[in-house]
């Protein structure tokens, strides 16, 4: 019968102790959701809520402080926010994580400083074999017809390459109508105003800036191309510049046409130079949800 008693003491102070261990430091915490913060910031981003995108990010970094892509976004977007001391902290974190990283995020920076202070121009660069001249494609008409955008693009196309005339072609879009991709359309204009078959290369899969750039990029690799004219409109070109960039394109010229060229001169504000950033994270290929 004692023996019975000590038990049930015993058994009864080991509960009681566990019922105060538990009151006095409550239950575990969660750890943060890092897949969760990383999608929470890239959607606010996009939406432009970017004080709730680098918030995300903080929160992630400090659950996860070797994510390369968190790091990497936080440069990125804090540089926009113009906050210097994020932007050093960040990459010096991503170099000790991921030193190619940390080198192509540099990159992207520069891609978007040196595309807002591009000027849109509508003379032509004198340039040689070694430039391809790119032109960036413009959604078609439904029977596959030119837009007149298009059209203005090509005239200012056609006129860099008179200029240069020994530097190869590239026309890069694909979203087809009536069987006929933006790429395709460009080189039967450029053909039928008299420029050789053989000097225009075909790029028809891009459906995007981004696409233009990272497509056109490895084609003028396999040209043997080192650098490149990029054409497109005075309000595109900046976007347009920077993505090129960032896909490792040397871009030695911005040429456009001259439809709206003056309205466009001015560099842009901070506020319109969010699309230039969220397109260069794209064409890093930084995941835009996980």
């Amino acid at each position: 019968m004692t023996i019975s008693r000590h038990w049930k003491q015993l058994v009864g102070a080991v509960f009681t102790a566990a019922a105060l261990t538990t009151a006095t430091v409550g239950p575990a915490t969660a750890e943060p959701d890092v897949t969760a913060l990383y999608n929470s910031a890239q959607r606010h981003f996009t939406n432009g809520d970017d004080n709730a995108g680098r918030a995300d990010l903080r929160a992630l970094i400090a659950a996860a402080p070797h994510d390369a892509d968190a790091l990497a976004l936080q440069a990125i977007w804090s540089h926009y926010a113009g906050d210097a001391g994020a932007v050093g902290d960040a990459l010096h974190r991503l170099g000790a994580v991921d030193a190619g990283k940390a080198a192509g995020t540099a990159n992207v920076l520069h891609a978007v400083t040196a595309a807002a202070s591009t000027l849109p121009n509508p003379l032509p660069a004198l340039v040689g074999p070694q430039t391809g001249i790119v032109v960036l494609g413009y959604g078609l008409l439904p029977d596959g017809a030119l837009r007149p955008e298009l059209e203005n693009r090509l005239t200012a196309a056609w006129l860099q390459a008179v200029a240069a005339p020994f530097s190869p072609v590239v026309v890069t879009g694909g979203n087809p109508r009536n069987g006929v991709s933006e790429a395709e359309a460009m080189r039967r204009w450029l053909v039928g105003r008299g420029l050789p078959n053989e000097r225009i290369h075909v790029e028809d899969r891009a459906g995007s800036t981004v696409q233009n750039a990272l497509f056109s990029t490895r084609l003028l690799r396999d040209l043997g191309a080192t650098s490149a004219v990029v054409v497109t409109s005075p309000n595109h070109i900046r976007r347009a510049v920077a993505d090129f960039i960032v896909a490792g394109t040397h871009v030695v010229g911005a040429m456009t046409s001259l439809e709206q060229l003056v309205s466009q001169l001015p560099p842009p504000p901070r506020s319109a130079q969010r699309g230039i950033y969220l397109d260069a994270t794209r064409t890093f290929q930084l995941a835009t949800s996980r």
